[in-house]
């Protein structure tokens, strides 16, 4: 990425409240209060996980996209794509973030039900505790070729 990303680390454990609401540690929140960031429906080693950027971050996906070699119509239906899984979000000065509930039960979450924050460098999910699992699993099975960082 050409932005400076900031980098997300270690994974928590909460609670979705009724309201479809998540707390976010303090290190996974934006720098300033009020902050956008950029929520995206998508994947996590095959698992279905909402995706969570800094603003500044998930608009450099746009500028990989046109700086790529990718014909200018494919160029226009990955930026459609990336937008239409995408929604502006905020987390209120409570340090909480509403999760569209259409996209909580998508990915599987539930009010009320357990929820996994994880860190994944340049931005971080959510997801259900199963996700977070086999993700992990995913993530020590991969190949690091032989660099012993796994």
């Amino acid at each position: 990425m050409s932005v400076e990303a900031k980098v997300y680390e270690s994974h928590y454990d909460y609670k979705m409240d009724p309201k479809f609401r998540v707390s976010i540690p303090v290190a996974f929140r934006p720098d300033g209060e009020g902050e956008a960031i950029r929520l995206q429906v998508s994947q996590e080693q095959d698992e279905k996980v909402i995706k969570v950027f800094t603003d500044a971050a998930f608009q450099d996906k746009f500028r990989q996209i046109s700086e790529s070699e990718l014909p200018p119509a494919n160029k226009q239906k990955l930026a459609g794509a990336l937008r239409m899984s995408s929604k502006e979000a905020t987390i209120s000065s409570q340090g909480k973030l509403t999760v569209p509930k259409e996209w909580a039960e998508r990915i599987g979450l539930k009010a009320d039900g357990a929820v996994k924050l994880a860190g994944r460098d340049g931005y971080y999910i959510i997801c259900t505790e199963e996700s977070f699992r086999r993700i992990e699993e995913a993530d020590l099975a991969m190949d690091d070729g032989g660099l012993g960082v796994l």
